[in-house]
């Protein structure tokens, strides 16, 4: 199977001036562990995590003062749809990752996440059996 066959294709997108408290609303509203960050006056495109919120509230940070620009991860792995979920898994464990931008050429066109890798896996060893 390819990243295609698993990934989300409604992709949570917001500025990089979303407030982090603004950033975990819209994660929560939409029940996704990740949104991408386009910044139209920067190149490439960001992406912020529910671990990238929970570590700057635990270090005590205001999550109305700071921003999704300010914690997002900008060294993103990306995938390509036609990968297999084997190479996805690969580069998400060598990177500690749980979640993957997936481009097609420069375009976002889906998000791949651990839990779709292992709803995908669960599907087919059931469908094995």
């Amino acid at each position: 199977m390819q990243v295609q066959d698993a990934m989300s294709t409604t992709v949570l997108t917001i500025g990089p001036q979303h407030s982090l408290r603004q950033t975990a609303q819209a994660m929560k509203e939409r029940h996704v562990g990740a949104a991408v960050v386009v910044d139209p006056d920067s190149e490439g495109i960001g992406i912020i995590t529910e671990r990238d919120v929970l570590g700057s509230i635990a270090t005590g940070q205001d999550s109305d003062a700071e921003t999704a620009g300010d914690h997002l991860t900008t060294d993103v792995v990306y995938a390509a749809p036609d990968w297999t979920l084997e190479q996805a898994a690969q580069e998400m464990i060598r990177h500690g990752f749980r979640h993957l931008v997936v481009l097609d050429g420069n375009d976002v066109c889906g998000i791949v996440s651990m839990r779709d890798l292992v709803r995908v896996f669960l599907a087919s060893r059931t469908a094995d059996a």
